[in-house]
């Protein structure tokens, strides 16, 4: 699954420079992750990154965006290059 940013986010901006595909970015009022970007990590770490740093415990995985860890390591894959 794809990670999402719930409206708990106090806008610290720690996860956005952590994240290897350049997913997050601001949104209108809180960070956002974009699905199509959005890994969990896979390819890069073992843990989302995102989630290691937030102070607050706001992301959570997508219930929208199912993914197993194989779609998520082709994702990975194809926006890499690799």
């Amino acid at each position: 699954m794809a990670l999402m940013i719930t409206d708990e986010c106090i806008n610290c901006d720690v996860c956005e420079p952590e994240c290897p595909n350049g997913a997050i970015s601001q949104g209108d009022e809180i960070y956002v992750i974009d699905p199509n970007k959005c890994t969990e990590c896979v390819g890069h770490f073992d843990t989302p990154q995102c989630i290691e740093v937030c102070p607050v415990d706001c992301i959570i995985k997508d219930p929208n965006h199912p993914e197993t860890q194989d779609q998520l390591l082709e994702k990975f894959k194809k926006l890499t290059g690799s």
